[in-house]
């Protein structure tokens, strides 16, 4: 039986948040078919540290297993063990610690991101599968988390204009039998339960669940909520050099929307940390999804293997929301705004790659070669909020708190829409070492991608307006991916990349195509890097880059008008640095910093150009965390987030104040199979606001929180 070579290593070789995950553990050897597959001996670099955590060198995500020190591209990875240390509850806990990425607020209701400039709710995937339904991601059955910056449409396909986030989930294990089972409770009563199950059933196959339950509280007024997920596995050796993987997940999330506080004089709403600007009757969203997948991975021979993935997944998702538009201190008026969305997504995705590692004569290759096709049934309507008093989707009224709001109810349908997805891509990518210190990555991409729109308000309207109600539109791109890495020895690598990318005018859920937009091109992306990887020790690494994202007819939220898109062009120059590693055999270091100057392109007013600074993109960020280990029994942690001011529209008006955050931790093994921890962010009780949405939909962080958590494994 082909059997992978797996090191422990605490070292993140590009700038990498790596820490903690032991590769021999049951839990990661069967995470990925492609590796099982592919890693041999050849492909891990032996570094060996002392300390509480292991790391890994390959990512899922670029499809082969090669070294990260070999990418030329910035990545960033967060296993498991950092989730738990960190007390991480969501992705953006996890992307506040990551250079280049900020966190948006998502109306409340899903995840999103700006990377590199680049603001997103889509390109997120799991497994290398797009996962771009709205909704907030669970971590309870995750292995790491992968953090791509760079446009690279060839790995990923259309959209990733800044980067990508993937997370690889946990799958069965035949190395042994156990059960983890964890809670958690938070000073404002957040408490989560956790179980991770696995069950060897003989020495070729393995059953595993993962499951957890989590009552939703904070600060705020108002809000709570719970959520569960369920996800069994089953793997299973077929023969010695062929593996299946089989997985179903259920996600269940019910909660209270929260759009935070509305803006006076260009700042955030004093005095109103927790009230509460809606309805907690009106105010809610629910999904409710259920994803299926296999996976099947075989060794052709000694230089090549294939592995192929299928994927169904079902999503039901409601939103219905009342937000802050405007906020009068002088008449001490708040005017409100809302509506109700419902989407039911269907998504079918096949995807296949092979990979080939071999030489011709001196030169060694290896070859990634490709296909996915998928198809996305959308069907999504909205209604807008009529209150009774202005007869309108809007209305002002005395602010109080609680707020008193006066009667509302929805109109008829303002959208009611189905689309038609389809899409095809063909990527062929050679990895080129032409000697110790050269090696060369070039690829291509080719994707179709056809979408269909059926519009049921516009075909009621008939077609005297020049639209029946049936829109559509096909584009086809090409890719490229082109890396040049010299090595003058095996510790340090400096390169150069570029990538592109692009996206489909009908936007991240392809449901806002219309006339105008139907003729547009795709956007398009172009990322620039330069970077350098540096293993100053066998256990500490620097990192850093320095990069230009451009970005063409690209789309941006309306500052004036929230709901509605505008068309512009953007640029980002930024530069990102890490140090990742152990400065001693007991303190271990985890420190991050970017510098991002983002702005439109190509904007003129009054025959001058009139370019602003890009919104929720922070010009300088700065993390760092550290663990400290004192003896056998006990560690502490001490983190802190430096986020400088970010505009919270394209209006430029309305600014986040910059913040600091410092974070702590406290940890106790009473056993080797028990163990204690407490977790407090913001230890020095800072005012701060994360995110935005827009001038009037402002998030308030959380104040001093204090979490224990429990874990116990038999």
């Amino acid at each position: 039986m082909f059997k992978p070579l797996f090191v422990t290593l605490a070292v993140a070789l590009s700038p990498f948040q790596i820490q903690a995950e032991e590769l021999t553990s049951a839990s990661s050897v069967t995470s990925s078919p492609l590796l099982l597959a592919t890693v041999t001996a050849n492909d891990i670099e032996r570094i060996t540290v002392r300390g509480a955590y292991f790391g890994k060198q390959n990512a899922d995500a670029l499809k082969t297993p090669t070294l990260l020190i070999d990418v030329p591209q910035s990545l960033s990875v967060i296993t498991n063990e950092q989730i738990e240390e960190q007390g991480f509850q969501s992705l953006a806990d996890i992307l506040q610690y990551t250079p280049g990425a900020s966190i948006g607020q998502g109306e409340g209701h899903r995840d999103q991101m700006t990377i590199r400039g680049q603001n997103t709710t889509a390109d997120f995937f799991i497994d290398g599968l797009r996962d771009d339904v709205q909704y907030f991601r669970p971590l309870y059955n995750l292995e790491r988390v992968e953090i791509l910056r760079g446009s690279n449409a060839l790995l990923f396909g259309r959209g990733g204009g800044g980067g990508i986030v993937n997370r690889v989930t946990k799958t069965a294990s035949t190395k042994e039998s156990f059960t983890t089972l964890n809670a958690n409770i938070d000073t404002f009563a957040n408490t989560v339960v956790g179980v991770d199950h696995n069950v060897v059933l003989n020495a070729d196959q393995a059953f595993r669940i993962n499951a957890f339950y989590e009552h939703l509280d904070n600060n705020r007024d108002q809000y709570d909520g719970e959520r569960f997920a369920i996800n069994p596995t089953y793997s299973a050796d077929l023969s010695d050099v062929t593996q299946l993987v089989l997985s179903y997940e259920y996600i269940n999330d019910d909660r209270v929307v929260d759009r935070g506080v509305p803006s006076v004089n260009n700042e955030p709403l004093q005095g109103a940390d927790k009230t509460f600007f809606g309805s907690p009757s009106l105010n809610f969203t629910t999904l409710e999804a259920h994803v299926l997948k296999g996976q099947i991975a075989h060794q052709l021979s000694e230089t090549w293997s294939i592995n192929a993935t299928l994927q169904y997944a079902d999503f039901n998702k409601l939103y219905q929301n009342l937000y802050p538009v405007d906020f009068d201190a002088v008449q001490n008026n708040v005017s409100l705004d809302g509506y109700k969305d419902i989407t039911e997504r269907e998504n079918l995705i096949l995807q296949f790659n092979a990979v080939g590692q071999f030489d011709t004569g001196r030169i060694e290759h290896t070859l990634l070669v490709g296909a996915e096709h998928g198809n996305q049934d959308t069907s999504n309507s909205r209604r807008d909020t009529l209150f009774a008093d202005s007869n309108d989707d809007q209305i002002t009224f005395p602010f109080s708190d609680p707020l008193v709001i006066p009667t509302v109810g929805f109109t008829d349908f303002v959208r009611d829409r189905a689309s038609d997805v389809s899409f095809s891509s063909l990527f062929l990518q050679d990895e080129i070492k032409l000697s110790e210190q050269f090696i060369i990555i070039a690829g291509v991409r080719y994707d179709s991608f056809d979408i269909d729109v059926a519009d049921v308000i516009e075909a009621t309207n008939g077609s005297a307006d020049g639209n029946n109600g049936l829109l559509g539109r096909k584009d086809t791109e090409t890719s490229p991916r082109l890396g040049a890495i010299y090595k003058p020895n095996d510790d340090l690598s400096f390169y150069l990349s570029l990538s592109k990318s692009f996206l489909p005018r009908s936007g991240d859920q392809f449901l806002s195509l219309s006339l105008s937009s139907q003729a547009l091109a795709p956007e398009e992306f172009e990322n620039k890097e330069f970077g350098i990887k540096w293993n100053l020790s066998d256990n500490l690494s620097f990192t850093t880059a320095v990069f230009e994202v451009t970005r063409e007819n690209g789309t941006v939220t309306d500052p004036n008008n929230p709901e509605n898109s505008i068309i512009t062009g953007t640029k980002t120059k930024g530069l990102e640095i890490q140090l990742v590693g152990y400065v001693t055999e007991e303190w271990q270091i985890n420190a991050g910093y970017s510098h991002l100057n983002a702005d439109e392109t190509g904007r003129v007013v009054g025959g001058n150009l009139a370019n602003r600074i890009l919104s929720q993109v922070p010009e300088n960020m700065f993390t760092v965390w550290n663990h400290y280990q004192m003896n056998e029994k006990w560690a502490f942690g001490l983190g802190l987030i430096h986020q400088s001011e970010q505009y919270t529209s394209l209006n430029n008006t309305t600014e986040l104040p910059d913040f600091t955050r410092v974070d702590a931790a406290l940890y106790y093994d009473i056993s080797a199979n028990t163990k204690v921890q407490l977790n407090i962010e913001n230890l020095l009780d800072e005012d701060y606001y994360p995110s935005a949405h827009n001038d009037n939909n402002i998030s308030i962080g959380e104040p001093l929180n204090a979490r224990v958590s429990v874990s116990y494994k038999f």
